[in-house]
C-alpha cells in the first residue's frame, strides 16, 4: 500500500530570517524606494501653501500624493514585516508568480491607506470649510485633534496594535496559516490595518500641523519607526500622548501651534526659511 505524504505544514512556509547580505540588499531598497518618495514629496509641497483643507487638490490628485506620502512615511516602519514576508514569497514562488505575489502583498497594504487617505480628504475637506466660514474655529479643532491623537497614543487599542508591528515574527507565522487564495493580498491588507490602528493618532496631527509640512511628516514618520522598532518605543509613544495632550490645552491661546489651521496659506519654502533665518 502506498505511503501517504502528510500535507506540507503552516511551518513549512513559514517565514525564515533572511542571509545578512539578502537582507542588507532588502534594507536598502526598502530605503530607497522611501527616499525616492520622500523626494517627490518634497517637491511637490514646494510653493504649496501650508494652509487648511486639501489645498485645491482634487481628490484623484489627492491619493495619489497620499500614497506616495505613505511610501514615504511607512515604508521604513514596515520594512522588517514585508522583507520577511517577500522572502518567503520567494522561497515558495519565482518568476512572475513571485511577482504577482509580492506585488498583492503591496498593494494590500497601501489598499488600506488609501481607504485612510479617502477619510483624511473628507476631514481635511470639511476642516477647510469651518475654517474659512468662522475663522476662530481653527484653533478649537487644532485642540481637539491634538486631544484626540493624545488619547490614542494612551489608550489600549494603540497598544494591541503597537505589540502586533513590533513583533514580526510571531504574526508572519500567522499568517502563514491563512488559506492559500488571495493570501499575499489579505496578509498585506490585515498588517496595514494593524499599522493604520497604531499610527492614526499621529496622522491626524498633519490636520493642525499642515498636511503638506514636510518639516511636520518627517517628524510623524520618525516618530513611527521609532515606536516600532526601538526598544523603548512604547515608552516613547506614551510620553507623545502626553505631549499631545498638553499641546490641545495651549493650541487655543497659541495660534502659531497650528500652521495648518491658518488662512494665510504660507508656502512651504517661505515657511521653512522663516524657521530658519
Amino acid at each position: 500500500m502506498p505511503r501517504l505524504r502528510p500535507a506540507p505544514s503552516a511551518a513549512a512556509e513559514s517565514p525564515a530570517l533572511l542571509p545578512k547580505r539578502d537582507l542588507a540588499f532588502a534594507w536598502t531598497l526598502m530605503v530607497l524606494l522611501a527616499a525616492l518618495a520622500w523626494v517627490l514629496t518634497a517637491a511637490q509641497a514646494r510653493g504649496m501653501g501650508v494652509g487648511p483643507g486639501t489645498m485645491g487638490m482634487t481628490l484623484p490628485l489627492f491619493l495619489l500624493l497620499w500614497l506616495v506620502m505613505m511610501v514615504a512615511m511607512m515604508f521604513p516602519s514596515v520594512a522588517p514585516v514585508a522583507i520577511t514576508w517577500a522572502h518567503a514569497i520567494g522561497r515558495q514562488s519565482s518568476g512572475w508568480r513571485r511577482a504577482v505575489r509580492t506585488t498583492e502583498f503591496v498593494s494590500g497594504y497601501l489598499l488600506v491607506w488609501t481607504a485612510f487617505g479617502l477619510v483624511a480628504y473628507g476631514l481635511l475637506t470639511l476642516t477647510a470649510d469651518v475654517v474659512q466660514e468662522h475663522e476662530t474655529a481653527g484653533r478649537w479643532i487644532g485642540a481637539g485633534v491634538f486631544l484626540v491623537a493624545g488619547l490614542q497614543q494612551l489608550g489600549p487599542l494603540k497598544g494591541v496594535c503597537l505589540r502586533h508591528c513590533r513583533s514580526p515574527m510571531y504574526q508572519l507565522l500567522q499568517y502563514a496559516r491563512f488559506r492559500p487564495r488571495l493570501r499575499d493580498l489579505r496578509v498585506g491588507a490585515h498588517h496595514g490595518l494593524y499599522c493604520l490602528g497604531c499610527c492614526w493618532g499621529l496622522m491626524i496631527v498633519l490636520i493642525p500641523l499642515g498636511v503638506m509640512n514636510v518639516a511636520a511628516m518627517a517628524g510623524v514618520a520618525a516618530v513611527i519607526f521609532l515606536e516600532k522598532l526601538w526598544r523603548h518605543g512604547p515608552w516613547l509613544g506614551r510620553a507623545l500622548g502626553i505631549a499631545f495632550v498638553v499641546l490641545a490645552v495651549l493650541a487655543p491661546f497659541q495660534e502659531w501651534l497650528l500652521p495648518g489651521l491658518g488662512t494665510d496659506g504660507t508656502p512651504m519654502d517661505q515657511m521653512m526659511s522663516g524657521w530658519t533665518g
